[in-house]
């Protein structure tokens, strides 16, 4: 690297830490404030909504970082030219094409971050979230049953507890459940406990009973018992599930034992291959997003009246961009023989830049001016 690269890369990162940072905290804000209802309402406390909200940092990151290279790039290229430092660059021979490559090195940079958080952070933080959700709902169930009054999880089931002992029995317990029309349950047990397991929270029913009611004739049995297990999970509405899911696993477990992947997640090898290659393919939007800005702005001549003009450009050219991005990803998740389509974004604003900066370097001509009248 020359003082060259040296120095338009120190630019580019200084002013990519800003963005970065404030575009982090507005899309890590808006999240927060719909965990925090959410979770504030099931009455979570203070931590619990800051642990979530941290699970949901990596994701957010991921998302920003190629927003955030583009805005750097544009933001520096256009102090540059303000203050006659990028004029000085070009007077002295160098060329568009050299003024690039440093933007390349900046966009491989944060192209390798994104790698990282694709590849092992975010998958990461989502099946930690998954698993604390499970935790959370697996609370929320145990915090509806409150002794000394009826308590209804859902239109179906209902739930009695005369009194809670200081070791958490539940002493006169009674459940009605009706979510099967033909044939609805009513327990009662002297005593019950609330265990975890690896489904879910599970009651124990001691000494009770359960009446049977058949709707279809009216009739209504009985039995006895002296310990009776009852999934507890069926008390809330929304029980998340401990079974991974795709974007939730880190890519080496993913290509390491894609068999025992197929089968916990009960998806193809295709699928596999595309969330994998999908996450090799994200990355590739941030040195193009860099690219495109600083090509944008190199193209024109110089006008008193500043760069505004490329600027939207570059932003029409980037929400073009990300619009072919989303339509790609849509067209391999319906059809994965079609897998190649993931390339098209990067490709296609690879070509925008360098047809946008081989322009800036076509010779200009230089309009002449018309003798003013009555000289000659």
């Amino acid at each position: 690297m020359t003082r060259l690269d040296r120095y338009l890369l120190s630019q580019f990162m200084a002013i990519f830490g800003f963005f970065a940072l404030v575009l982090v905290s507005i899309y890590w804000v808006n999240q927060a404030v719909r965990l925090f209802d959410q979770l504030i309402s099931d009455g979570q406390t203070a931590l619990v909504v800051l642990e979530f909200t941290a699970l949901t940092l990596p994701y957010v990151i991921r998302v920003v970082l190629p927003i955030a290279a583009f805005a750097a790039t544009v933001y520096a290229i256009n102090r540059l030219s303000s203050e006659s430092e990028l004029v000085a660059m070009q007077a002295a021979g160098t060329s568009p094409w050299r003024l690039a490559r440093p933007v390349v090195m900046f966009g491989v940079i944060v192209a390798l971050l994104m790698l990282v958080l694709t590849n092992f952070l975010v998958p990461k933080a989502r099946e930690r979230l998954a698993i604390r959700q499970e935790q959370v709902a697996e609370n929320i169930t145990a915090s509806l049953l409150t002794p000394g009054r009826f308590q209804h999880p859902s239109d179906d089931i209902s739930v009695y507890i005369r009194q809670i002992s200081d070791r958490g029995e539940f002493l006169d317990f009674y459940l009605w459940d009706s979510r099967n029309p033909e044939n609805r349950m009513s327990y009662l047990a002297k005593k019950a406990v609330i265990i975890r397991s690896d489904t879910g929270p599970k009651l124990i029913m001691f000494d009770g009973s359960v009446q049977s009611l058949r709707t279809q004739d009216g009739r209504l049995s009985l039995t006895k018992f002296s310990n009776l297990t009852y999934d507890l999970g069926n008390l809330t509405k929304n029980v998340s599930s401990l079974t991974r899911s795709l974007d939730s696993i880190p890519t080496p477990e993913l290509l390491g034992d894609p068999q025992s992947i197929m089968a916990e997640t009960e998806t193809t090898q295709g699928a596999i291959w595309l969330e994998v290659l999908g996450r090799q393919t994200q990355p590739l939007l941030a040195p193009v997003a860099a690219l495109i800005g600083f090509a944008a702005l190199m193209v024109g001549s110089f006008s008193r009246f500043g760069v505004w003009r490329q600027i939207a450009l570059s932003v029409v050219l980037l929400v073009f961009i990300q619009v072919l991005s989303n339509v790609t990803e849509g067209i391999a998740a319906s059809n994965g023989a079609r897998w190649p389509v993931l390339f098209a974004p990067s490709g296609i604003g690879t070509v925008i830049a360098i047809v946008l900066i081989w322009w800036s370097t076509r010779p200009r001509r230089v309009r002449k001016l018309k003798p003013a009248g009555g000289l000659t």
